[in-house]
């Protein structure tokens, strides 16, 4: 094992990648051992959490590994390091988005008792809204939960997702239709607070 180990060691990362492509494990292994702490590195000086940071790491190397066939990439350490900070951009603002959700529902609930309605109101749409989200295809599902809540383009779900930027448009009209059937009942009692808040 430690002789295949340094056999793999001796390789350019261009002839690493070659062989990733045709499903050799040893390759990638060396790859994963070569860049591993370095793209770590990277996530955790921005995340200042080990565990994330662990984490978006083994999915990029995962995805690495599904996509070996599907990929051209020129210079591996460049790669590597882009796609491990795009993934940390992505966590962080989806963090963001949920932190500021729970305010938005933690402010709602301190409200003084006369808008003890309309703050249920919301809280019904809310909960609704997840709820119809969650029915959603799983395809629709997560074009929308990457356009909607990561704020990622549609060009950037298209590649993350390896389908069109057509597929990608089609899936979010399907959940918007969707979301709007389901939501339809719960608009009216929204209107006292969008009016209250006007």
């Amino acid at each position: 094992m430690s002789s295949s180990l340094r056999f793999y060691a001796s390789w350019t990362d261009a002839a690493l990648l070659e062989a990733l492509a045709m499903d050799n494990r040893g390759a990638f292994a060396e790859i994963y051992e070569r860049y591993w702490y370095r793209v770590f590195a990277l996530a955790y000086r921005k995340l200042k959490s080990r565990e994330t940071a662990e984490e978006l790491v083994q999915e990029l190397f995962a995805t690495l590994w599904h996509k070996r066939t599907q990929q051209t990439i020129e210079q591996l350490e460049h790669y590597l390091l882009v796609a491990i900070n795009r993934r940390v951009i992505g966590y962080i603002r989806a963090h963001r988005i949920r932190t500021h959700y729970a305010d938005y529902c933690r402010n709602l609930q301190v409200e003084e008792t006369h808008e003890t309605e309309d703050t249920l109101a919301v809280a019904d749409l809310s909960a609704a809204f997840l709820r119809g989200v969650e029915q959603l295809p799983e395809k629709s599902r997560e074009v929308f939960r990457l356009s909607r809540l990561e704020h990622q383009s549609v060009e950037e779900i298209a590649t993350r997702l390896d389908v069109t930027p057509k597929a990608v448009e089609y899936h979010l009209t399907k959940s918007l239709k969707l979301l709007r059937t389901y939501l339809r009942e719960f608009l009216v009692a929204l209107l006292p607070l969008l009016f209250f808040i006007r």
